[in-house]
């Protein structure tokens, strides 16, 4: 469990893996030879349970894997779950949401950001993909049947300016490019700040060093750099925790310049928590 403030964090892990880097988008030999040596990483999968004096919230559902068995250890059951912030809608964070197409969790309300619901609900954009790559809008458009009658769409604040607050104390940020709605979730009590970053990084060896690099996973690629590059900058400059999606577990760690012109990724959290 990681503290902020009146929040209480856990990480969920739903697994990890070994990662191929033949996604990655723009990472010469040499980039690859200096942050990946041995040709492969660490392909982690994460939700996040953030409970506070009122609420019990999920921050994505992940695969659905090891999501049930890890909120038992936490002595949750899915009906205990008030909210669930989705960061975007691709299977490793909603596939949990789902049991033989039934709602898992009955009395949650699910927050998913407007143009994130707008893209998976595009008849349009689905008909133009081929046909083995529209699976995934067929299961958001599940998810989104199931919770209809509990569904909070919003539209994301930015970094600096405009702001949601989703929940008090949790400010919804866009960071789009990943998909279309890509949102982040900032979560501050007190002087304590800590931000769950979804899928800013999927391959955090190198994508730290070089923001440049894209993923194959990424709608636009383009505009997930600019996200990427614009909120590392942010993070580093404001000295603000992270919890990532795709950082390997305990998944908590800070954002720190480096001297060749990226950033640094250090793992801070010491807590006891489930591990898989």
């Amino acid at each position: 469990m990681y503290e902020i403030g009146s929040f209480s964090i856990t990480i969920l892990p739903e697994g990890s893996g070994q990662g191929n880097t033949e996604i990655l988008i723009g990472a010469t030999p040499e980039m690859l030879n200096q942050c990946l040596p041995e040709g492969t990483y660490t392909s982690a999968m994460n939700a996040f349970l953030v409970e506070t004096d009122e609420k019990t919230i999920l921050v994505d559902a992940g695969l659905g894997r090891n999501l049930f068995a890890n909120l038992e250890v936490c002595k949750k059951s899915p009906e205990k779950i008030d909210i669930i912030l989705i960061t975007h809608m691709h299977g490793d964070h909603i596939g949990g949401l789902l049991q033989n197409d039934n709602r898992s969790f009955p009395n949650a309300t699910l927050y998913i950001p407007q143009p994130e619901y707008d893209y998976w609900m595009n008849d349009e954009i689905m008909q133009s993909l081929p046909e083995n790559r529209r699976g995934s809008f067929t299961q958001a458009r599940k998810v989104i049947e199931a919770y209809k009658s509990s569904l909070q769409l919003f539209v994301p604040g930015e970094l600096d300016g405009t702001t949601h607050e989703v929940f008090p104390g949790i400010r919804s940020i866009a960071a789009y490019g990943h998909t279309p709605g890509h949102t982040i979730y900032m979560l501050e009590s007190g002087d304590s700040r800590i931000m769950i970053w979804g899928d800013l990084t999927h391959v955090t060896p190198i994508q730290m060093d070089y923001p440049q690099v894209a993923v194959t996973y990424d709608v636009d690629p383009v505009k997930a750099v600019e996200s990427r590059q614009r909120i590392l900058q942010y993070l580093a400059d404001n000295k603000i925790d992270i919890a990532g999606m795709h950082v390997q577990y305990p998944g908590v760690g800070k954002v720190s310049k480096n001297k060749s012109g990226g950033y640094l990724f250090t793992l801070t959290c010491d807590c006891e928590g489930i591990v898989r």
